[in-house]
């Protein structure tokens, strides 16, 4: 039986999964694996919330700014990385933290991900043409025809899912859902995964207090800046899509602000929805550390 452990702290945006994973590297003696989609991006610092640099420098974290928005980078890539991480890590470690908020990171690497073959960039950048041209509803109608069985699972108002599913249908004239097999990878560690949830009220007002302090921070000019690359995948994100709509002149950044807000309250609902579907993740108030930590010796002594 394997005496490496990956603890998941998993839960919605702005819920303090990055301060707590810190709390617990630094009680553990460890480091931490980021699993935030975008955080990994070296050019959005404010607008994804990445962890500050005196963060940074408590605790050693792994996948934070590691890539260029111009880079093509998904969840069976990450995969790859963390894995190849993990085994350098547990060489000298006999427990690792990962944390974030982007459940298919996550799922890639407690459990696998299908092999999934690679799309020839001219491909993506054809169907995100057709996408910027025919919008959302012009993209859910080509996977209907194309994938109708992949259409009926996939959440129908994510983008990012039905362009994937379209590049690689493309790609390689077959639907995608045949390469959803399902079959789970063997890993050479355990896992132990804590989810945060706290009630709706308080999770709102953290949400709100994070976007004004973004604004602060200055997303404004962060968006400016990155404005010419507002085409690319990685920029199709929340916070940055809102303030690219107000330089757009689409409405006031009043209203930009608010938007964010608002579709960042939707998305921490997608986000525990996807957890919560997770039968082994355990349930905490983000300020229950002696909790968690015991909950974790716990787990560690049982196995």
């Amino acid at each position: 039986m394997t005496s490496k452990y990956l603890i998941i702290i998993a839960g919605p945006t702005a819920i303090g999964k990055t301060g707590l994973a810190i709390q617990l590297a630094t009680l553990f003696k460890t480091e931490i694996i980021n699993a935030d989609s975008r955080q990994v991006y070296r050019e959005m610092v404010i607008g994804t919330a990445a962890p500050a640099p005196e963060q940074l420098s408590a605790v050693k974290h792994h996948f934070i700014g590691h890539k260029s928005i111009q880079e093509y980078y998904n969840a069976s890539l990450f995969e790859l990385d963390a894995i190849e991480r993990l085994d350098q890590l547990f060489t000298r470690l006999d427990l690792v933290i990962m944390a974030g908020g982007s459940g298919m990171y996550i799922d890639a690497v407690c459990k696998g991900i299908d092999d999934i073959p690679a799309v020839d960039s001219l491909i993506r950048e054809q169907v995100h043409r057709e996408y910027l041209a025919d919008g959302l509803k012009g993209i859910q109608d080509k996977l209907r025809i194309v994938d109708p069985e992949y259409y009926r699972k996939v959440d129908l108002n994510n983008p990012k899912r039905i362009l994937k599913a379209l590049e690689i249908s493309r790609m390689t004239g077959k639907p995608y859902s045949t390469f959803l097999t399902g079959n789970r990878k063997p890993r050479n560690f355990s896992v132990i995964k804590i989810g945060l949830d706290i009630p709706r009220q308080e999770l709102h007002s953290r949400i709100n207090s994070r976007v004004d302090y973004m604004m602060k921070q200055g997303l404004l000019q962060e968006a400016e800046d990155l404005r010419q690359f507002s085409g690319l995948n990685a920029l199709n994100t929340l916070g940055y899509k809102e303030i690219f709509d107000f330089l757009n002149g689409k409405y006031s950044l009043e209203e930009a602000v608010n938007r964010i807000k608002g579709h960042s309250r939707q998305y921490a609902r997608r986000q525990l929805t996807w957890f919560r579907k997770d039968k082994d993740m355990h349930w905490f108030h983000p300020d229950e550390f002696d909790a968690i930590a015991a909950c974790i010796n716990q787990k560690i002594k049982m196995r």
